[in-house]
């Protein structure tokens, strides 16, 4: 397929009101096709047919849980995002601005020390948390800090309840601290929180880090809106 025809079959697949809703969803996003399905409330046949089409367009893809493996989170493909969705800071009117993993010491840490290290004026400061906090930071995560000049945070601290209680916008950056905090929830969902399902890099071997913190500032990059102070 040439690439004048890859854009064809991307345009032609989001000529469709629902699946504009489910990329305009996922713009800032990762998401089960469950939550997909109970937020914009459809069917789960009517939106297996729909990810099936975006699927075959290149627009989505799926990444299996790393916490409840028969779960799968779809995510739109980097490069075929339309930046036309991204209309609004999700970020404004939230009080506070909080990463979250499970242990504190890799991903929410390199989250926050990212996302302050390119705020402008009129965004909020970062901070991070951990479901089950660990015992320190990562050391690796510290290198990966170091090279390229972040700040992390002295040691890991825990989620305050308050956070998710309104007033601060939550993003997970870890599949097992999203479950977790979603079960938890008393209406079985978080209201104004975001999931990125981003790889554990601890166990990994070679640059899973500095994969991690790419992928990380490619994501912070998108919830920023267009024209945005960097």
């Amino acid at each position: 397929m040439t690439e004048l025809e890859t854009r064809a079959a991307r345009h032609a697949a989001l000529a469709d009101v629902t699946r504009l809703a489910v990329v305009d969803m996922l713009a800032l996003q990762d998401a089960s096709p469950r939550e997909i399905a109970e937020r914009l409330g459809l069917g789960s046949n009517l939106l297996a047919h729909h990810l099936a089409v975006l699927e075959r367009a290149g627009l989505v893809e799926r990444r299996r849980s790393e916490a409840d493996r028969r779960r799968s989170y779809v995510r739109l493909v980097d490069e075929a995002l339309p930046q036309e969705s991204v209309t609004s800071p999700a970020w404004a009117g939230a009080g506070d601005l909080v990463f979250v993993c499970t242990g504190n010491s890799a991903r929410s840490q390199l989250a926050a020390a990212i996302w302050n290290s390119h705020r402008g004026e009129g965004v909020p400061v970062a901070r991070s948390a951990g479901t089950h906090p660990a015992a320190r930071v990562d050391p690796r995560a510290v290198g990966v800090a170091v090279r390229r000049g972040l700040q992390l945070a002295e040691r890991p601290v825990a989620l305050d309840p308050a956070d998710l209680e309104g007033g601060a916008l939550v993003v997970t950056v870890c599949d097992a601290a999203h479950e977790e905090l979603v079960a938890g929830a008393a209406t079985g969902a978080l209201p104004g929180s975001l999931h990125w399902s981003v790889p554990d890099p601890v166990p990994l071997e070679g640059d899973a880090f500095d994969a991690a913190a790419d992928e990380i500032e490619r994501r912070i990059h998108r919830l920023r809106p267009l024209g945005a102070p960097a």
